[in-house]
């Protein structure tokens, strides 16, 4: 892989970040977990669930992430996605206009970041930050029935309203986070929220999803509130806006095409 020296601007998206630092060292420091045995009932749940998020067919979607630290301004950063069927993805920054014509690009659990003064795309991990609360995997990649293993733990009442509750282990350490547990609408699929953790068990973030409108031809959530789980007080925000079909072809996710999108 070659080595590039990163402008400013583009750091945030290469360096590997302060708020995963201890999570990386957690990952390296015990046995990989076993893989726990398949779970079919568990499986159909977080296919359904992921449909809600996300269309399988080709989509374009704006984001805007919103991050609050204790005590200061809160920032905002804006994204346009281009995914297709879970697997391949486009993630474009328009704003700050520092940073754009930075482009992201995942193929399966692969993931690449070009930028403008950098001759050749340079490889990322999921699991790093790319802003606030918010892993590269997080926006890139949302496929939770691809990524873990899931098993049912229990049903839970919340509000009047059932809530299937499962637990989502990683296929492997490439993945963005070691282990999940999600909670999801038994009535509609409807995610509800999910906790993060690390390959050591230690909590990350939640993250709640709300603000449930129709788009692309479903009702989705359209706002996450992703908190972090060790700091008190921090916590990003991602509104999905403007989310349309889009027939994209297979050549856009590739490093070589990276250069012709604006």
């Amino acid at each position: 892989m070659m080595k590039a020296k990163i402008p400013a601007a583009g750091r945030y998206v290469v360096i590997a970040l302060a708020f995963f630092a201890g999570a990386a060292v957690d990952c390296f420091a015990v046995e990989a977990p076993v893989s726990p045995a398949e779970d079919p009932v568990a499986r159909s749940i977080v296919e359904k669930a992921d449909l809600v998020r996300f269309p399988q067919e080709g989509f374009q979607v704006d984001v805007v992430i919103t991050t609050a630290h204790q005590g200061e301004s809160a920032d905002a950063r804006r994204y346009r996605v281009l995914s297709k069927g879970n697997e391949n993805a486009l993630v474009m920054v328009t704003e700050p206009a520092s940073e754009r014509g930075q482009i992201m690009l995942m193929k399966g659990r692969d993931l690449w970041v070009f930028m403008p003064n950098v001759s050749q795309p340079v490889r990322l991990a999921l699991s790093q930050r790319l802003t606030g609360q918010v892993a590269n995997g997080d926006l890139a990649r949302a496929n939770f029935s691809g990524d873990y293993v899931p098993r049912l733990l229990r049903t839970e009442t919340i509000d009047d309203e059932v809530y299937q509750v499962l637990e989502l282990a990683a296929v492997d350490r490439s993945v963005t986070y070691q282990r999940v547990v999600y909670w999801v609408k038994q009535a509609n699929a409807w995610p509800y929220k999910a906790e993060f953790y690390s390959l050591s068990n230690r909590l990350l973030k939640t993250c709640k999803y709300q603000n449930f409108q129709t788009m692309a031809g479903r009702v989705r959530p359209t706002r996450l509130v992703m908190e972090d789980a060790l700091r008190h007080g921090e916590q990003s925000v991602l509104d999905y806006q403007s989310m349309k079909l889009r027939d994209l072809q297979d050549k856009i996710f590739t490093k070589d095409y990276l250069k012709k999108l604006e």
